[in-house]
């Protein structure tokens, strides 16, 4: 395979996944915002919080929140309730 193109020589290519550190030792991607973080922003928001708003918070894109806030609701840390076509979170 030509790895030339427009007279450049691609070696490596370079990924990077917002959000995410790559351990050193396994070069998996290790999460970078924690259970707490989430949980924090629930707690400050108030009744009810909407996924996008907690992923502004957080500073994760929102399917990042939407699949760490699920994680959260499988563990009983926090509860959903859907309006519309969103969905809010609040502490259990």
């Amino acid at each position: 395979m030509d790895r030339n193109h427009n007279n450049h020589t691609w070696d490596h290519v370079w990924v990077c996944m917002p959000g995410k550190d790559r351990d050193e030792g396994s070069g998996k991607y290790t999460t970078t915002y924690t259970d707490d973080d989430f949980l924090r922003v629930v707690e400050k928001a108030g009744p009810q919080v909407g996924t996008q708003a907690v992923a502004d918070e957080v500073g994760c894109t929102r399917d990042t929140a939407y699949r760490r806030l699920c994680d959260l609701e499988d563990d009983g840390e926090v509860v959903s309730r859907k309006v519309g076509m969103a969905k809010l979170w609040s502490l259990e």
